[in-house]
């Protein structure tokens, strides 16, 4: 685990002992390190309270969060599936975001727990150096014989956009029904070739890298390496992308209670939702967030749409990643 504190932790002076508040705050991420330090940074010097930014994948960070639920040791949880956050709701705090109103639809607090932060299409990222002739428009492109042993691809029980990613292949190869999909993910797993990476970040630095040929990753993360001039690009699947949003929540009984609910504010209000689209490659949540052309983000209007029952998805989740490890460990 990563541990990145932007601010030294402030003193037991900082706190008022008869009031309760304090100028600190320790928030679990699993979020790129590059993604976040600059947010949490503004954050700090807009409202002068310190974070500890705690860096590592959701599934060890979930697991952190319950182990510490009598003694919390962090306030807020930021990133995650929201299928991953939904079903370990007894884990969090009910609190809705003063920015609530101007989220999109699609996007709301309907439970009040799982604030939505941002909107990540699951995306194929191919490295140009590699591919040679072969070609990767979707999900079936995947299963090329060419391609076995050298497509990256997480762990699902450990790295949230690999469940997203099968989900969506579970719908997109089922024609929206997932249990119709579980052919090609049987056939997808046997081209992996035993590998299984631990999690999001082996995935997105591997293919650019050149360890891997091709890699199923989140839009933002690919997107990123294609600005900085990687030999890298995006696909986004023919057969249909889910664009789900990612979520956060304040921890059950946080200590820095009113500064969780101040960086969830912070983090969901309309600055920042810019930045992120414009100079961090990551979609808002927000109405009336403009589209840089620079940016290299694709309309979501120019990319087939596909959606998931999403109650079926948090509800059949440990089915799930349980059939994919058979799958797995039987090839």
């Amino acid at each position: 685990m990563l541990t990145l504190t932007l601010s030294a932790c402030s003193s037991s002076g900082d706190k008022e002992k008869t009031g309760g508040s304090s100028k600190e705050l320790t928030v679990y991420s699993p979020h790129p390190l590059e993604f976040t330090e600059s947010l949490v940074k503004d954050f700090e010097n807009e409202t002068g309270i310190k974070v500890e930014l705690i860096s590592a994948g959701s599934g060890e960070l979930l697991k952190r969060v319950e182990s510490e639920r009598n003694n919390p040791l962090s306030d807020v949880l930021w990133g995650g599936s929201i299928s991953t956050l939904s079903s370990n709701k007894d884990l969090f705090e009910k609190y809705e975001s003063s920015n609530e109103d101007q989220v999109l639809d699609p996007y709301k607090n309907t439970d009040g727990y799982i604030t939505r932060f941002s909107v990540v299409p699951s995306v194929i990222m191919i490295n140009k150096n590699l591919i040679g002739d072969v070609k990767v428009e979707g999900y079936e492109d995947l299963l090329n014989k060419d391609l076995k042993g050298t497509i990256a691809n997480a762990d699902p029980s450990k790295s949230s956009s690999s469940f997203e990613h099968l989900i969506n292949q579970l719908y997109a190869m089922g024609n929206g029904e997932p249990d119709d999909g579980w052919d090609y993910v049987s056939k997808f797993i046997k081209n992996l070739d035993g590998k299984l990476l631990s999690g999001s970040s082996a995935v997105y630095k591997g293919v650019a890298d050149g360890e891997y040929t091709v890699g199923l990753t989140f839009e933002e993360a690919a997107l990123n390496y294609v600005k900085n001039g990687a030999p890298v690009e995006v696909v986004y699947p023919e057969e249909g992308t889910i664009a789900k949003a990612d979520g956060m929540a304040i921890i059950k009984g946080a200590k820095n209670m009113e500064n969780a609910k101040k960086f969830v504010d912070y983090v969901t209000g309309k600055d920042v939702q810019q930045k992120i689209t414009s100079e961090l490659n990551r979609r808002a949540v927000l109405k009336d967030i403009e589209i840089e052309p620079k940016s290299g983000m694709k309309d979501l209007s120019e990319v087939k749409l596909i959606e998931d029952d999403e109650e079926w998805s948090n509800e059949n989740k440990g089915k799930l990643l349980s059939q994919y490890k058979d799958i797995f460990t039987s090839n």
